[in-house]
């Protein structure tokens, strides 16, 4: 189950990016088109804070299984937090050292915004890049929930660019004017200021393109937020071979018009979207790994 504030989108003074609000194609009137397009599930709510957080540091074990099982992991390096509901100003992340693919939800340690851990698994070890970066993003954005971050081989090839994504597929989509670059690299992540300036590069989007580095996301939920870091994997990799393709017949690829990608974003994009589209994923890993991970 998911905590309450991971039911309803997250409203942004950004006038520039694009609404939640599910969409219909032109020409359909709204009554016809609230027939034709289901309306997505939601995550479940709770009343009882610990049970919510049981039920989150489950799913947060499951994250780390298919990071792992998608080849995320680089050695020790790449991390995934939850703020906890009980209490807020701290979060739960893997200890230091753990494969993705052996993590329990016992395993887990919660930290506190001072770099303290106050609780969790038999391995205390706390990755210090970790907690500069999501401490601060935790901090920054209250609505987020969940952030993840990894070097995955896609995204740091792609964030050695130095770009954005270019709007090529449908599924770059979901990134509409909703990812941002941060356009500095300054050897691991180690320092207080370096975190506060990813987070306040990220401002109110969901991804983060991080040169020379890799890719972070967020989400109101867990799923939505490992869901995001896959798309934008894979979309960095659609990139990467479509402008090599293209660049050797001296052609560019075709780009989405503002208007149509827009468009697609208010369905594929939006908060409640990206944690339907993890359902699968998580699915998935349940029916792997049976009850292991939950122990």
């Amino acid at each position: 189950m998911a905590p309450p504030s991971a039911v309803s989108p997250t409203s942004v003074n950004s006038s520039d990016k694009p609404s939640a609000a599910v969409p219909h194609e032109p020409g359909i009137s709204e009554s016809k088109a609230k027939v034709q397009m289901p309306k997505f599930p939601g995550p479940p709510a709770f009343t009882d804070k610990h049970a919510e957080r049981d039920y989150l540091k489950g799913r947060l074990a499951a994250a780390f299984r298919i990071f792992g099982k998608y080849g995320f992991d680089e050695g020790v390096a790449g991390h995934i937090t939850m703020r906890d509901p009980v209490q807020p100003d701290t979060f739960w992340v893997n200890p230091f050292g753990v494969a993705f693919s052996l993590i329990k939800k016992s395993d887990l340690i919660q930290v506190d915004h001072e770099g303290n851990i106050i609780d969790g698994g038999p391995v205390r070890l706390l990755n210090a890049a970790a907690f500069m970066i999501h401490g601060a993003v935790h901090k920054a954005r209250p609505d987020v929930l969940c952030a993840a971050h990894s070097h995955s081989i896609y995204g740091r090839s792609f964030c050695s660019l130095g770009r954005k994504l270019d709007m090529i597929t449908q599924d770059s989509c979901s990134f509409y004017n909703d990812h941002v670059l941060y356009e500095s690299f300054n050897g691991i992540v180690l320092a207080e200021k370096e975190g506060n300036d990813i987070a306040a590069c990220l401002g109110d989007r969901k991804a983060a393109l991080l040169q020379n580095h890799g890719l972070l996301t967020v989400g109101d939920t867990i799923e939505a937020a490992v869901f995001w870091f896959l798309s934008l994997e894979k979309c960095c990799q659609a990139q990467l071979a479509a402008d090599a393709a293209a660049g050797g017949r001296g052609h560019e690829t075709v780009k989405i018009h503002d208007e149509d990608a827009a468009f697609t974003y208010k369905t594929i994009g939006t908060p409640r979207a990206g944690w339907f589209s993890a359902k699968p994923l998580f699915d998935v890993i349940e029916k792997e790994y049976g009850p292991d991970y939950l122990q």
